[in-house]
């Protein structure tokens, strides 16, 4: 315990380092939040929810048709969608005036998806990146929305994904690098000069293992300090990868975790730790990183097989000392282990159907189920304590799952449905 906890105090300084990259420590800049771990600093919010559900503050459409969830920075928020452009559609990048819902402009990303864009914005230094399903990444003025440059995964880098849902990625910008996963076979991983789209490196990816499928998966990019080498994780079709922020050094892969379907949620760091997780039958695994000559290895601690914890889209949540997640494939059942050992705390009954997206605030966990449930459970290991449940309405443009992540931001619960985004009040009045 005492080895993983002097790792964990490594958290705090990548902590501090990915909060003075130009936003407030108020603002949710992007995909989980400003420190990428789904983790909100908001407080004093509800402890309980009543019959109900708590107030629903206002509801508006004009998000289109999507999975993305909603970054806010300022008074403005930005999200992604097929909207209806030139008697068809396209896929846009989006703002909106937070305070008055209107929308401020869009910027054309790419083609539409069938049930829309996955990618949820980054915003960073008076800019704002998306990647669209047909692997289109691009920067656009966070003022305006005019493109500044662009950039094409499969023309630019030889990209291509593990299976057929496209790319699902949120962008990650780290110091002047936009970090992104092309998942082509010279350019697995790919950083770029945010500020003007030239290539910095790429990095190829060796063969880690047979499990899975070669090209990129749905999970996006986290950075770990792990080892004492700055490094980005992501989950591929592969399975886990870790490439070096300096150079683009390909250092480690973990193949065990793959499955040949689809590789969703984002991986968690530790310290010298990441946990990460795959349904479709897969399961879960923490690797402790060690330094190994120039390079860094990661080893298994343990596997957690599919019947004991599998993730398969919302991902998970570290909270102290344990990851708080949904379990199952096609399903969120709730679930706290205890990281070092793997152990199971206990497990909970589904409180929605389908599968959970998970973020934490103020002592307590926000389960968002794919249809139209909403739970809220106390983190804590003494026991699963369920505080409150609500549904969503169903309205005009919300056909199809609710995958899209929620957000707590200013005592509001942010919840997309497709083309429609609902606020809550989650404050006590």
């Amino acid at each position: 315990m005492r080895r993983m906890m002097c790792g964990m105090a490594r958290v705090a300084v990548v902590a501090l380092a990915l909060t003075s990259i130009g936003f407030a420590a108020t603002d949710w800049p992007r995909w989980r939040g400003p420190k990428l771990d789904a983790l909100s600093t908001e407080t004093g919010l509800l402890k309980e929810w009543p019959d109900g559900g708590p107030s629903l503050a206002w509801k508006m459409n004009g998000l289109g048709v999507g999975y993305s969830s909603i970054a806010i920075v300022g008074d403005r928020f930005y999200t992604m969608g097929d909207l209806a452009a030139d008697g068809g559609r396209r896929q846009f990048l989006i703002a909106f005036d937070l305070k008055t819902r209107k929308e401020l402009w869009r910027a054309e990303v790419g083609p539409p998806h069938g049930d829309g864009s996955r990618c949820t914005p980054t915003v960073d230094d008076g800019l704002v990146y998306g990647i669209g399903s047909s692997g289109d990444l691009v920067c656009a003025q966070a003022a305006t929305g005019k493109i500044v440059w662009r950039k094409s995964f499969a023309k630019d880098f030889g990209g291509r994904m593990m299976s057929g849902w496209r790319y699902s990625e949120s962008p990650l910008v780290d110091g002047e690098k936009l970090v992104c996963t092309p998942g082509g076979r010279d350019a697995m991983m790919a950083a770029l000069n945010k500020k003007t789209g030239a290539t910095l490196w790429k990095c190829a990816m060796p063969s880690i293992g047979g499990r899975g499928k070669d090209g990129a998966g749905y999970s996006s990019i986290v950075i770990s300090e792990g080892a004492g080498v700055r490094q980005y994780v992501t989950l591929v079709g592969r399975g886990v990868i870790s490439v070096r922020a300096a150079d683009g050094k390909f250092l480690w892969g973990y193949n065990k975790v793959a499955n040949g379907v689809a590789n969703i949620p984002t991986c968690v760091p530790a310290g010298d730790h990441i946990f990460c997780s795959s349904a479709y039958g897969t399961g879960s695994a923490l690797l402790k990183l060690e330094l190994k000559d120039d390079s860094v290895v990661a080893q298994e601690v343990y596997f957690l097989d599919a019947n004991t914890f599998q993730n398969h889209h919302g991902g998970f949540v570290l909270v102290g000392d344990h990851i708080y997640g949904g379990h199952g494939h096609n399903a969120g059942t709730p679930i706290c282990v205890e990281l070092e050992t793997g152990k199971v705390a206990w497990t909970g009954k589904q409180a929605g159907r389908g599968s959970a997206a998970v973020l934490y605030a103020d002592g307590h966990l926000i389960f968002r189920y794919q249809k139209s449930e909403v739970a809220l459970f106390e983190a804590t290991p003494e026991g699963c304590k369920l505080k409150g449940t609500f549904s969503t309405p169903r309205e005009p443009g919300t056909r199809g799952n609710s995958w899209s992540h929620p957000v707590v931001h200013d005592g509001k619960l942010y919840i997309r449905h497709a083309d429609v985004l609902f606020c809550y009040d989650v404050k006590p009045r």
